[in-house]
């Protein structure tokens, strides 16, 4: 699941162009609105009802280039799917095949948003990661490979994307990212320049943006 911090949501109050702009630079095709705070989710847009709202807009009756300024991004949304972080993966898969969607978002039991969940991650899980173009791009800038052997891994990469890609074995029972496994281990969060050794690995900070681990180095022991 990926948690909160890196969904990528629609802010309602922004400009009809803002919105379109931000929907065609996303490699998502649905995205959260909310408005005021992020807690408070309107819908989801799908890129293929702002695109056809927009050809209403631009070459329905009356229109114009102009009257993009009337989108209503709210009228667009669908209404958002909840569930709660309690619900099994066999039992969501069949909820989104009874409901013919796969995009739920999950709350926790206060109601607080939690992360997101696709019929997608929940295959992969099961037949093992499932790629196209974008995703591609995003699990390289994840994981590169230094000169001198070592690895340098994005803090938010998940413990199973990097076990996957590497066919390595560390432990996702206490954590979800690499950065969480580090942060657990070593019972702080660490300095740049600090490291540590668990798991037959070795692990260094080499950037921290606040409270947040944002870039390691690794190598096998």
């Amino acid at each position: 699941m990926p948690p909160r911090r890196h969904i990528e949501m629609l802010d309602a109050d922004l400009t009809p162009d803002e919105i379109i702009t931000k929907v065609l630079a996303s490699p998502h095709t649905r995205l959260p609105l909310y408005r005021g705070d992020e807690e408070n989710i309107l819908g989801v847009v799908h890129a293929k009802d702002l695109l056809r709202e927009v050809d209403r807009l631009v070459r329905g009756e009356d229109g114009s280039v102009q009257s993009i300024k009337d989108l209503d991004i709210v009228k667009v949304a669908m209404k958002p799917y909840f569930i709660p972080d309690t619900t099994t993966l066999d039992e969501q898969m069949r909820e989104f095949l009874k409901r013919r969607t796969h995009f739920a978002l999950v709350v926790d039991e206060y109601g607080s948003l939690q992360g997101l969940l696709t019929l997608e991650d929940i295959l992969e899980e099961i037949v093992g990661e499932i790629t196209d173009e974008f995703d591609v791009v995003q699990k390289e800038s994840g994981l590169k490979r230094a000169e001198n052997g070592d690895y340098l891994v994005e803090g938010q990469m998940t413990i199973r994307d990097l076990n996957r890609a590497m066919d390595w074995n560390l432990p996702d029972d206490e954590a979800n990212t690499i950065a969480g496994l580090v942060i657990h281990e070593a019972q702080m969060i660490p300095n740049e320049g600090q490291a540590f050794s668990f798991h037959g690995f070795r692990f260094e900070v080499v950037q921290r943006r606040e409270n947040r681990i944002a870039r390691l180095k690794m190598r096998p022991l």
